[in-house]
């Protein structure tokens, strides 16, 4: 008699995985352009990025330059964007919903970039697995799920503890922006990050909106809703390690 197999555990991740089904131009891009997605090998659930997986990000790129990474990008309107503008720099895409990837391949494909990757996976198990420590000079987390009821608020990406992986992943003086248009979040986040050791407020409470970020239909609901848009920017602090 076969023995039950043990339950896994079920991981608490910021993120509600939707629906995978594609409209026929994702469908599209989705087909034509996956030389752009980085395929790596995942743990039980598909988003999930195993422990001994790596990336050459070198010789995915064929180049060496400064590193972005982006995560939950949505359907890609920035990090197509910020590419366009920075042909000098390469920037890595790690995004859960495949329609929303292929919208962002899409999108690189009309601004005709080349330095931009996607990955679909969860971001806090690629950023540990897939990116080497002090070697980002950006990472945004732009408009992450609020979870604005307190018992999910265990579900929020921003948090000491994703600072502190944050921290580890930054080259010196490696920035982090972030964005979000939920004003206790907004809060929530300020308190987490000043008190972070290793992270250093680049400006004097919150940042402007940072110019190379365009209006996202997102964001732009947000705004049409009364809300107000809070950035934040830190950086890694000299000598970076404790």
């Amino acid at each position: 008699m076969h023995q039950p197999l043990p339950r896994v555990q079920r991981e608490v991740v910021s993120f509600v995985r939707r629906s995978s089904r594609m409209n026929p131009s994702q469908l599209k891009a989705w087909t034509d352009l996956q030389h752009w997605v980085v395929r790596v090998p995942a743990r039980e659930s598909s988003t999930s990025v195993a422990a001994e997986a790596e990336v050459d990000w070198a010789e995915v790129f064929g180049r060496r330059a400064p590193l972005v990474v982006e995560l939950g990008g949505g359907t890609g309107d920035v990090i197509a964007a910020v590419a366009a503008a920075h042909p000098e720099r390469d920037f890595i895409g790690f995004e859960v919903f495949e329609p929303a990837v292929a919208s962002t391949l899409s999108k690189c494909a009309r601004a005709g970039v080349g330095n931009v990757r996607m990955v679909v996976a969860n971001g806090v198990d690629a950023l540990g697995a897939l990116i080497d420590d002090d070697s980002l000079t950006e990472l945004w987390t732009f408009f992450p799920d609020p979870w604005p009821k307190k018992r999910h608020h265990k579900r929020r990406l921003v948090s000491t503890g994703f600072a502190d992986l944050v921290a580890d992943k930054l080259a010196p003086r490696g920035h982090w922006r972030l964005a979000t248009d939920w004003a206790e979040y907004a809060d929530a986040m300020h308190a987490a990050l000043e008190a972070h050791p290793r992270l250093v407020n680049c400006h004097d409470g919150w940042a402007p909106r940072w110019q190379d970020r365009p209006v996202t239909g997102f964001e732009a609901k947000g705004r049409a809703a009364g809300r107000t848009i809070y950035d934040l920017c830190y950086r890694r602090r000299e000598g970076g390690r404790p």
